[in-house]
């Protein structure tokens, strides 16, 4: 599948600016300060512990909440500049709770994604069938949303995200309801939209995905940016440890030549203090698939 936006690749504008964002929900401050931008033609991925604020950036940057303090920047505009239709025509998201609960066929979901949009309807069949194909969902085009596995929902939400056919794509959690083929298959699509031009931000709590299909890494921890950069700048042993209270090792993967995470046994509770090894010659990685 393509971008529709093929020259935003060379565009010097970030896709998304977060400046100085800071945000409380309940009372309790969620994201602290956060300076963070994201480009066209880079697939991003938000990583972190459980309530480091992943899922709270994400809303940030798709305008659905809006910070207490600082600013967010969508393709060169503030968001509170941007018309709920003009937010639909830069960003498609795909929220973390994929469920479906109306009795649509899976074709009238994904087509729903045209609608979110003024786009020429001469090309709606030709999109909408791309984005079933693409999410291999084809065979279930008629089928009852309601009636899909988990799996199968997330997929049918993926491809109502292609079909809106914006330039950024925000996806929360995507790969969380699938099997490991469709793990693999809607990365490499968002990877292959970001080599396109497009901007792909995506939270994932699956380390190895994220190491094996970003381009950069954001490292969330206590509402606030631990580290951003690379997969081999960010994904450090020691730092995991630390940020994940969990003892790690960090391996390379034989194929892709991208960081591989293991944890390791820890005596008790607590896995601070610990000093965790970065291991490129590994037994284990034998069994590691490309």
């Amino acid at each position: 599948m393509t971008s529709p936006h093929d020259e935003t690749h060379a565009n010097p504008e970030p896709a998304i600016a977060v400046v100085m964002a800071s945000l409380s929900l309940g009372g309790r401050r969620v994201l602290n300060a956060i300076d963070l931008e994201c480009a066209y033609g880079h697939v991003t991925a938000l990583i972190g512990p459980n309530g480091a604020g992943k899922s709270t950036l994400l809303s940030l940057a798709a305008g659905d909440v809006r910070p207490d303090t600082g600013h967010v920047s969508l393709a060169g505009r503030r968001l509170e500049d941007l018309s709920v239709a003009e937010l639909a025509a830069h960003r498609a998201v795909m929220p973390q709770d994929s469920v479906l609960r109306f009795a649509y066929q899976v074709e009238e979901v994904v087509r729903m994604g045209r609608a979110l949009r003024d786009l020429p309807p001469a090309r709606d069949d030709t999109v909408v069938t791309e984005s079933l194909r693409t999410a291999e969902i084809e065979h279930l085009a008629s089928r009852d949303a309601m009636t899909l596995s988990g799996g199968e929902q997330a997929r049918t939400t993926f491809a109502r995200v292609l079909a809106q056919e914006t330039s950024i794509l925000l996806l929360d959690e995507p790969t969380a309801a699938l099997d490991l083929r469709h793990q693999e298959r809607l990365l490499r699509s968002a990877r292959a939209l970001a080599r396109a031009g497009s901007c792909v931000v995506v939270v994932l709590h699956d380390l190895n995905l994220a190491a094996a299909h970003a381009d950069r890494l954001v490292l969330l921890a206590d509402g606030g940016v631990e580290a951003q950069g690379t997969p081999w700048q960010v994904l450090d042993a020691g730092r995991l440890t630390r940020v994940y209270r969990q003892p790690v090792s960090v391996l390379t993967h034989p194929r892709r030549h991208c960081p591989v995470i293991v944890t390791c046994d820890a005596e008790g509770d607590d896995a601070e203090g610990l000093a965790p090894s970065h291991e490129a010659d590994n037994p284990m990685e034998a069994s590691f698939p490309s």
